[in-house]
């Protein structure tokens, strides 16, 4: 299967028509159509946008399998948008120095202990 054939099948599955998917990926809906019509595929540098709007990793776009199994590669990353409020934490986070990084991540995990504690706290009650 290639990988447009692939995009397309994601496409029917999430009920997503080529117009809604060109106006999320900002891809022309011409070169989506030329996609299906010439059976060519998209360029590289939009895989990554793509596998973001359709929900699956990039993995899983060029590969056509899932990552799930024994043989499967498990997957280590994340793809985020830069204006998410991840990708703007992100990039806020690669301008900080060494030593202010590592008082951010202790807050987090004390954030996410906390909140731990005060789940289990709500259960119990």
């Amino acid at each position: 299967m290639t990988i447009s054939e692939k995009i397309f099948e994601l496409l029917k599955e999430r009920g997503m028509s080529q117009k809604e998917f060109s106006e999320k990926t900002g891809i022309a809906q011409s070169s989506i159509s030329d996609w299906k019509r010439k059976k060519t595929n998209p360029v590289s540098e939009k895989i990554l946008i793509i596998s973001e709007v359709l929900g699956v990793t990039p993995y899983e776009l060029l590969s056509g399998t899932e990552d799930v199994g024994a043989r499967s590669n498990t997957v280590d990353y994340y793809v985020v948008s830069k204006e998410s409020d991840l990708g703007i934490l992100i990039e806020q986070y690669q301008g900080l120095g060494t030593m202010d990084k590592g008082r951010l991540l202790g807050y987090l995990q004390a954030i996410a202990s906390n909140k731990s504690n005060i789940d289990s706290e709500e259960k119990n009650k």
